[in-house]
């Protein structure tokens, strides 16, 4: 889609599709207002088939999803043995294959570890990323419940996506509904358009982690608030399990996610990875995701101590920034974490999203 008029490329880590298609802000605005159609073809595509496939990745991952239900969306998490984030998985379940897009760049290593991990389970993987691409439709939030809610595929507003053959699969999420399709379908499923500057934008403000972003190679799933949504925590062994329960069980993880409501006198945002520091420049974690949000100004995602005071004014990248809590300081050792997550209604009944 980036041969769309007035179209201009993303940098790291979403090259290869748009920030935006020249005023980012109305396209901000039309997200927030209406259904929008965001070209997300960089990210991995991987399906895997066999009898054995729903099994052998309940074994693998954080989640339950032994008896996954057709049509329905998961997330679910691969560990390190220490409990780290690896991998971060949306996937869904037809019947005769599972499917899964991932991060930009990640799908091969994914594809590595899980043939690694086949020993005589009857499973296949392949990656088919640019094969098959990625593309949200996303609309207005927040709404309660919203698409991750939905379970049952003949209840989807994408049911028609799948009843025609547009798409080879369909995932909901907090944003919206991705969808699988050939590269030559993109950019057909809507008229209206939005680049990433605008999707990344919502995201942030719906205090929803990026993995690869928000994240970093200790970063841990109480840390980001992903053991509500990508970890089960009354399943069977898994890598980095131990470390899941004794948390959840008996302590706190070191850090907390929260977000920035960054000085907006500024005409610059900080840098992805640079520090935070408090006052005295004590530096006490790092910045994740930062956008400019057309209602909120310029926002963004830190990863800081959990021992850093909820009130504590901090810099980001030496930018002043208020924190606001995501993650509690007591998440953890039993602690229901409550997150404050945008999501987006379905449409109104009836329509179809073609």
């Amino acid at each position: 889609m980036l041969d769309i008029e007035g179209a201009v490329e993303a940098s790291w880590p979403d090259e290869g599709v748009a920030a935006h298609y020249g005023d980012p802000m109305r396209e901000q605005r039309a997200m927030a207002e209406g259904q929008v159609l965001v070209d997300r073809s960089n990210r991995g595509v991987v399906r895997i088939t066999g009898q054995d496939r729903l099994t052998w990745l309940h074994s693998l991952t954080s989640q339950h999803l032994e008896r996954l239900a057709p049509g329905s969306t998961a997330e679910a998490l691969i560990l390190s043995p220490q409990g780290h984030l690896e991998h971060y998985l949306t996937l869904t379940d037809d019947g005769t294959a599972t499917w899964v897009h991932v991060e930009p760049g990640t799908a091969q290593a994914l594809v590595g570890y899980l043939d690694s991990m086949r020993f005589m389970m009857r499973v296949e993987v392949e990656d088919l990323s640019g094969e098959l691409v990625v593309q949200t439709l996303a609309g207005p939030v927040p709404a309660e419940g919203g698409y991750a809610a939905r379970t049952d595929p003949a209840d989807s507003p994408a049911a028609p996506l799948l009843a025609d053959g547009v798409a080879a699969a369909v995932m909901t999420g907090p944003f919206g509904i991705d969808v699988l399709v050939k590269p030559e379908a993109a950019g057909k499923l809507g008229t209206t358009v939005a680049g990433m500057w605008a999707f990344e934008a919502a995201r942030i403000a719906g205090r929803v982690p990026r993995p690869g972003l928000d994240t970093d190679h200790k970063t841990l799933p109480h840390e980001v608030g992903l053991i509500e949504t990508a970890v089960h925590l009354n399943k069977g062994c898994y890598r980095g399990q131990e470390t899941v329960a004794r948390i959840h069980n008996l302590g706190h993880p070191p850090r907390r996610l929260v977000f920035l409501h960054l000085d907006g006198s500024v005409d610059q945002l900080p840098a992805h990875g640079s520090p935070v520091t408090l006052a005295d420049g004590t530096q006490v974690g790092f910045t994740g995701s930062a956008a400019r949000h057309f209602e909120l100004g310029p926002i963004g995602l830190g990863l800081i101590k959990r021992t850093v005071p909820v009130d504590a004014p901090l810099l980001a990248d030496g930018i002043a920034a208020a924190q606001e809590v995501i993650v509690p300081p007591d998440a953890g050792a039993n602690v229901r974490l409550t997150l404050r997550r945008a999501t987006v209604p379905p449409p109104a009944a009836g329509r179809k999203l073609l």
